[in-house]
């Protein structure tokens, strides 16, 4: 198994919430958190210096046969906007991304502005099919 720089850590998930400057950002973080944490039944955990994930597996890659742990769920209150990690491939969720609102995408993140600009119950729907599909659809 590989070995990946991003891993669960002891860090507190309030205390880096807290330290986000941006007020509308940080307040946007905790409804993730509490919508996150209530989806996956899960607790969360800082993965890294600033990603809050919740609940781990391990994913193999369909390319190179790498396999490496990563969380199930999760999100990022970045700098430019709200990571969101609920899937190994956005692709997955492409008629429910017609639906969210403003967004843009990367391979396996959905990347937002603040939650005013998006559908919450469309976001609450990704986030469970994630939980009951798995990263890659299996």
């Amino acid at each position: 198994m590989a070995e990946i720089k991003t891993k669960p850590t002891s860090a507190s998930v309030e205390d880096f919430i807290n330290s986000v400057t941006d007020e509308q950002k940080r307040k946007d973080s905790f409804v993730i958190l509490e919508m996150m944490k209530k989806a996956s039944g899960e607790e969360p955990k800082m993965w890294g210096s600033s990603i809050i994930g919740f609940g781990h597996i391990r994913l193999k890659s369909p390319k190179t046969g790498r396999e490496v742990d990563w969380l199930r769920i999760g999100f990022s209150p970045r700098k430019a906007n709200l990571s969101l990690y609920i899937t190994g491939d956005v692709r997955m969720h492409a008629a429910a991304l017609e639906k969210l609102g403003k967004h843009k995408t990367g391979v396996g993140c959905i990347y937002i502005n603040k939650l005013e600009d998006i559908d919450m119950k469309v976001l609450k729907e990704m986030i469970d099919d994630a939980l009951k599909m798995g990263h890659f659809g299996k």
